[in-house]
């Protein structure tokens, strides 16, 4: 499992994960493939805000669950897709 805060908001950590093509996206994480979730806009996006915000559950964090596939494959597909969203995101 990893979980990481991508920079930029929102609309950032969207375009990550509509641009991986070896993770799936999920909302559970328990299978043998890899998969992709971000809980502010899939499984705690019925949680108010505020109290996303005091969980820590922010809407840049994105969690992967690294499964069986290649991973060169992985890399690959998450260095895209990072590519992808976050060109033209300022890296402070």
């Amino acid at each position: 499992m990893i979980t990481f805060y991508c920079i930029g908001g929102r609309e950032q950590a969207a375009k990550i994960l509509q641009n991986l093509r070896v993770f799936a996206l999920a909302e559970s994480l328990g299978a043998i493939e890899s998969l992709a979730e971000s809980p502010s806009l899939m499984t705690h996006a019925s949680v108010p805000d505020e109290q996303r915000k005091l969980l820590g559950i922010e809407d840049t964090l994105i969690r992967l669950s690294v499964g069986v596939e290649s991973c060169v494959d992985l890399i690959l597909d998450l260095d895209s897709a990072l590519n992808a969203a976050l060109s033209g995101v300022a890296v402070k």
